[in-house]
Formats: structure tokens, sequence, C-alpha cells
């Protein structure tokens, strides 16, 4: 379905995005693999997720979706204990989530089961040999794939899992995270070496569960976890903070917006997350943080964005692990500054739901805006306006659509996506949400 984003007068008002996806995947994965009742609170309802809530079904788990004491909602999980996952009926099917597939494959790979998974067209084209090669190391093995390791694919657990020292070939939680999930069936230790820190979530939810790891510097920018295995994870209550990569679209927004003042209320605030935040500050932008707090180990706060005049920066490569998701509507927030923004060493957004920097220059072409891709670096000409007019083509992923309509919320002429369907696999309430902010869509 295609919508048109057209410039509005501000946007205004107070909204809490939904839950954040990556702790609401590792939430339901790790319910699974506890013993007694995890509550979690604030999961985001989105397609990814709720594809992951029926693998852990599917898996032998008892999910669960009802009202709890406050008229809100709350999920419960009723888990099999680590390694007690029994062999799904059917293939596991994730639709478009990538995470939810790669940190799943891990969970299996330490149970002696076999397990078929499978996705839609975009989750078909991506690689997913960089999670299989560690998880053969540990001694599971794939039955079947598809060309170059994709999906389709079969994958039977190994009934002795191996602990292994694993040094990662790209800053990635999803694979940080998978050996991780495989380790805990695993006797000994499991460690995971990164070079550049990739984002927490998975130790310190492991943690939360009751889990032993230790997470230590290893170098100028990398980490070093070591996970105990064989564990008794316990169920334990979760609230889901604001998913920051869903608060980046709005906070975007609101900043090239004239006469905007938002406040988001709940946004997690996880340092392995918020290089967005720290770029869009560099770049000028109003920004304030306030009523923080932590649960389950992961910090959050009250963010006011108000509408700001922005400036052309240099992006670090050191940076991407902590914004890999957030880059798209980075570049509308540079088209929009005075000078040039140099984005260094995206090369790990060629592999997502699409080829995201190819896609980020063609939006911003779309737009009139003038941009260059030189190697795995992205150049935005920001002229403080963009002309707006064009289509863009969302090539299935959601980030682009999102990011296409907040670009037309203050462009010249309107913007027009091709199609918004697959926002629903993260932000389901995004186009009404940005609507009651004061977003002119149609």
């Amino acid at each position: 379905m295609p919508l048109e984003a057209r410039k509005c007068q501000s946007l205004t008002g107070r909204v809490r995005v939904p839950g954040d996806k990556s702790i609401s995947h590792r939430a339901l994965i790790l319910g699974a693999l506890a013993v007694g009742e995890t509550r979690i609170s604030g999961l985001l309802e989105g397609e990814d997720v709720l594809n992951t809530a029926k693998a852990m079904q599917a898996l032998g788990a008892k999910v669960e979706r009802r009202a709890d004491d406050t008229g809100g909602i709350a999920w419960s999980v009723r888990g099999v204990g680590t390694g007690g996952f029994a062999t799904p009926e059917a293939p596991l099917d994730f639709g478009n989530s990538g995470t939810g597939c790669r940190l799943v494959m891990g969970a299996v790979a330490g149970c002696p089961i076999r397990a078929a998974f499978d996705g839609d067209g975009s989750l078909r084209s991506r690689p997913m040999r960089r999670i299989l090669d560690p998880l053969e190391l540990m001694g599971a093995r794939v039955i079947s794939q598809s060309d170059g390791g994709r999906l389709p694919l079969t994958l039977e657990g190994a009934r002795d899992p191996l602990p292994i020292v694993y040094r990662t070939p790209v800053a990635s939680a999803q694979i940080k995270s998978a050996v991780l999930l495989a380790g805990l069936s695993a006797p000994g230790v499991t460690t995971v070496i990164e070079r550049e820190a990739s984002r927490d979530h998975t130790e310190l939810m492991l943690k939360h569960f009751g889990a032993d790891v230790i997470s230590v510097a290893d170098g100028a920018h990398g980490r070093k976890i070591s996970l105990t295995g064989q564990p008794e994870l316990h169920g334990a209550a979760v609230t889901v903070p604001a998913d920051p990569s869903s608060a980046a679209f709005p906070i975007v927004a609101a900043l090239i917006t004239e006469g905007s003042d938002i406040v988001l209320s709940d946004v997690m605030t996880n340092p392995l997350r918020t290089g967005l935040f720290v770029t869009l500050r560099e770049m000028g932008a109003s920004i304030e943080e306030s009523e923080t707090r932590r649960d389950a180990g992961e910090p959050m706060a009250q963010l006011r964005v108000r509408a700001s005049k922005l400036r052309g920066i240099e992006v670090p490569p050191e940076r991407a692990p902590s914004m890999i998701d957030e880059y798209l509507v980075l570049a509308v927030a540079a088209a929009f500054a005075e000078g040039t923004t140099v984005m260094r060493g995206l090369h790990e957004l060629r592999v997502k739901e699409s080829d995201r920097l190819e896609a980020a220059a063609a939006m911003l072409r779309a737009g009139g805006v003038a941009v260059e891709i030189a190697g795995d670096d992205l150049i935005v000409e920001g002229r403080g306006h963009v002309p707006g007019g064009g289509l863009v083509t969302t090539h299935m992923d959601h980030r682009i659509a999102m990011s296409a309509l907040v670009m037309g919320c203050a462009s010249d002429a309107p913007v027009k996506v091709d199609d918004i369907a697959f926002i629903a696999t993260s932000f389901p309430d995004f186009v009404p949400m940005m609507q009651r902010l004061g977003a002119d869509f149609a």
C-alpha cells in the first residue's frame, strides 16, 4: 500500500514508541529456555517478534498473551529449561526477521533436535553462513540449505555441544548471541571475542535470568564475553524499554520540522545503542534526557526533542555497531543539515533487509538530495532543506519506508513511498502515532 508524506506545520505531543525489538526477541527466547514463568510487559507486538513467539511455542514453550493487573497487556512464557527444546512439527517461519531467525538458530544448535528455518523473500536472500560457521564448530550440523547458506535450511542441534572460543569476523550482536545461546548447553566456558563491541542485550539479559556471564574490554574497542555453560535459568520479570531504533524516526522528524517539540517516554539509552543520539547532538540537535532508570540491566530515560538547525559532520566507522539500523534516518537528518555529512564504514548495511547503503542513496536522490557512495562511505550534501517530490521504492524494507515518510514531513514537496506494508514488522503504530503528533500522511 502506497503512502504520501506532506510538509507539516510542526510535531508536538508526548508518545511512547513500541518496545525494543532486540529485547523483545531475547525475552521470549530466554523465557523459553528458563525454568518457571517469565512475565513480559511492553513487548513489541510487531510481526517479527510475534513470529519468534510462535517459534517458541513450536519448540515446546507455553506462550500466552493476556491482560495484566493494571489492565494493560502482558506476555507469559513457561519455559522448558536449558537444552529442552522439542522438535517442531513444521518449519519455523520467521517472516522478515533476521534477528529472530539467527538467535533461534543459536538456541536450537545447543539442543539435540532437528528444526527447519524459513522466512519471506527478503529473509531468504540474507546470508546465514556467518551464524552457521561457529554453530558447526560447536557440534551442530546443517542438514540442508539453499545456495550460499541461505533459507530455507534445516539445522540439527548438537547432542554434546562443545564450548568454543570464537572471534567474530564482524561486529555483530546476532553472531555473538547465537554462539552464547548455543553455549548455554555446553559444559565449560564459551567465549566470544569482538574487535568492536556490539550491542550487549544478550549478556545483560542472560545475567537477569541467572547465567554467569563475564564481559571485559579487549583491545581499543572490543569485548571478550565468557559464559559458563549449563546454568539453570529461572523465569524472570522483564519490562521492555521503548526501542531507540523506533524512536529515531519521530526524533529526526521533530528535529527537521520547524517549531516541533515532542517528548518520548522510557527510551532505552544503552550506550551500545545510542550512536544516533550522540551523532545528532554533534550535529546540533536538542535532545534532553530526564527520568532515568534501569530494568533488567537496561537503562532508559525520557527524551525531549525540539526542532534544531543541524550541521554536517563526519561520522566515524567505529560508531557503526551502536547505530547500524539508524543510518537511513540519519541520512534524512543529514539532507536537512547545512554542509556535508560523511558516514564511514557502512559495509554491514549491504546485508540488511535490503542493500541499505544503495537504498539510502536512492531515497535521498528521490527527494532531490545530492548524495554519493564512495566504497562503504555515504556522503550527503546537506543544503538545509530537501526539495522532495519523488517516489521512494522500499524494497520490502520497513526502515526505508519510515525514513522516506520522515523526509516528507519537512520536504518542500511531498514524498511518496510505494509500499508501507512492511512497517508492521517493527512499528505497527508508526503512521497513526506520527499523525497524532501532527504529521500529514495521506
